[in-house]
């Protein structure tokens, strides 16, 4: 299991329900093609977080790299829909970070520790 992280700020123009309503049409599209395992988005609470922190996290869960690349390639030639889901959610971000986490220890490694 992997999960990407996004940290987002959304446009001064944007509104945060639209946002919500459009990235769960977006993430539950990419769920029911099997591109990913699941998702979640949540949001700041009380402004409370560190000079750097985003308003919003969103969390998507894929089995491995191979499901994060089909997902990508997946967005990349989706068709109308697909471009149509994206669109309504990137034309409210503003700045976006990502990272990709993984469980730690990962099973190779705490085998490897087993056998010393």
């Amino acid at each position: 299991m992997n999960l990407y992280h996004c940290s987002i700020d959304l446009r001064d123009s944007a509104k945060a329900m639209h946002f919500a309503v459009a990235m769960e049409a977006w993430m539950n599209a990419l769920q029911a093609q099997g591109v990913i395992l699941s998702w979640r988005l949540l949001r700041r609470k009380l402004g409370f977080g560190g000079p750097k922190a985003r308003d919003f996290l969103l969390e998507i869960e894929v089995e491995d790299m191979a499901q994060l690349d089909q997902a990508f390639r997946f967005i990349g030639s989706g068709g109308d829909q697909v471009e149509k889901l994206h669109n309504s959610v990137h034309q409210m971000v503003g700045e976006v970070d990502v990272a990709l986490y993984r469980p730690f220890p990962d099973p190779e490694r705490a085998e490897r520790m087993a056998f010393v």
